[in-house]
């Protein structure tokens, strides 16, 4: 009977505390302390309720204790320790505490976080250890916990060997942080740590480095990107050569819309598309549909690198039908940079056999990179009509 008893009475109290902790008010928790005091996910709770429900972290701090010392291999009580001696100022405490939780769980990435955030200023090298940790284990926090190792050591060589784990999704992430903070030399040398990975490189962020680079001027360092994601980016058709500097010049590839391939711009004036039943030779040509009461140019363009003070032969093939409107559109060859126009020709009048548009020029200079597009004139007046071009070629004449 006394065995009885005493069953009961623990089963009760068992009950109780669960009932009371199941109630969100302090009285009910505190009641389920009692019933239980020996249950550290009850004093935890006790003590969130005192830190975020009242705003009392100094009475907060002994419930913690106390589940800490009732269940020291929990890190999570030992982080709401450490926020609670942390609204109270006693950052010693909270260091204690914080590295109390890493013992215990040195894998979770979200005591490495907290830790982190913590040793930022006080040990720098500790943090940053941590923020790896971060990175190898918690996508979500990949932006967050970059920009945290930047702030705290802006050392590009010592950050990429020994904060960011080899995986090609961090450099894409801190690629877009150094971009995003114009730290071009920095970048660099990440682009090339990623490429040491030997590993697939998403096109995506090659077209984003890429475009970055430009707009910086950086021509000669975009034109290195294009050439190493041949390989490691499945883009090796997509790369100059000496027989033609134009990629895709002929559209038998597929428009990439990134890099040193065709750019477009998607508008309901103009409607772009590969064309198999006209071509001028190999498989397709681009069709562009102009239907506009003022347009500039038909919104596809590509980027081309080319040599300061050097002569370049230009050829290129169209077809236009059902024209309307003053002027039309023409090809030209223009310095991405100062705007020089170096070859512009002939406006694209109807004409049901092919022809040659096409010659001769010699860049400034200072020019690097040229854009290739086909632009309206006169500029901001009406146009209808279709046209083809295909067969866009430029190579460097002979000495």
């Amino acid at each position: 009977m006394l065995a009885a008893l005493v069953f009961g009475g623990l089963a009760s109290a068992e009950f109780l505390g669960e009932f009371f902790f199941a109630r969100p008010s302090r009285e009910s928790i505190e009641w389920a302390v009692r019933f239980q005091p020996h249950n550290a996910e009850f004093l935890d709770r006790l003590g969130g309720h005192y830190a975020v429900v009242e705003f009392a972290p100094e009475k907060a701090i002994p419930a913690y204790e106390t589940a800490t010392s009732l269940n020291p291999s929990k890190s999570r009580y030992w982080l709401d320790l450490a926020d609670a001696y942390q609204e109270i100022g006693d950052t010693r405490q909270q260091a204690l505490a914080v590295q109390r939780a890493i013992a215990v769980d040195p894998r979770s990435p979200y005591v490495a976080w907290q830790a982190a955030n913590l040793f930022a200023v006080r040990d720098t090298p500790f943090a940053l250890q941590q923020i790896r940790t971060v990175l190898a284990t918690t996508p979500h926090l990949m932006p967050s916990a970059l920009a945290l190792a930047w702030r705290i050591n802006p050392d590009i060589d010592s950050t990429l060997q020994q904060v960011i784990p080899p995986d090609p999704k961090n450099y894409y992430a801190f690629l877009d942080l150094l971009m995003a903070k114009k730290e071009t030399d920095a970048a660099a040398k990440t682009w090339d740590a990623l490429v040491q990975l030997n590993q697939p490189i998403e096109r995506q962020a090659v077209f984003d480095y890429v475009r970055y680079l430009i707009l910086e001027s950086q021509v000669n360092q975009a034109v290195a990107v294009w050439h190493q994601a041949g390989s490691l980016t499945g883009l090796s058709a997509y790369q100059p050569s000496p027989q033609n500097l134009i990629v895709n010049g002929d559209f038998n590839l597929d428009v990439l819309n990134g890099g040193f391939d065709w750019l477009y711009n998607k508008s309901s004036d103009v409607s772009l598309a590969l064309d198999p039943t006209e071509v001028f030779s190999g498989r397709r040509s681009l069709k562009i549909k102009f239907d506009s009461r003022s347009i500039e140019d038909a919104g596809i363009r590509e980027l081309v690198p080319v040599q300061a003070n050097t002569t370049y032969d230009f050829s290129a093939y169209y077809k236009a039908t059902d024209m309307e409107g003053a002027g039309g559109p023409r090809i030209v060859l223009q310095d991405v940079y100062d705007q020089t126009i170096y070859f512009a020709g002939e406006e694209m009048k109807d004409s049901d056999d092919w022809k040659q548009a096409g010659g001769s020029f010699t860049t400034g200079s200072q020019s690097k990179l040229l854009v290739v597009r086909v632009q309206r004139v006169p500029v901001g007046r009406p146009i209808r009509g279709k046209i083809w071009i295909d067969n866009l070629r430029l190579t460097t004449e002979p000495k």
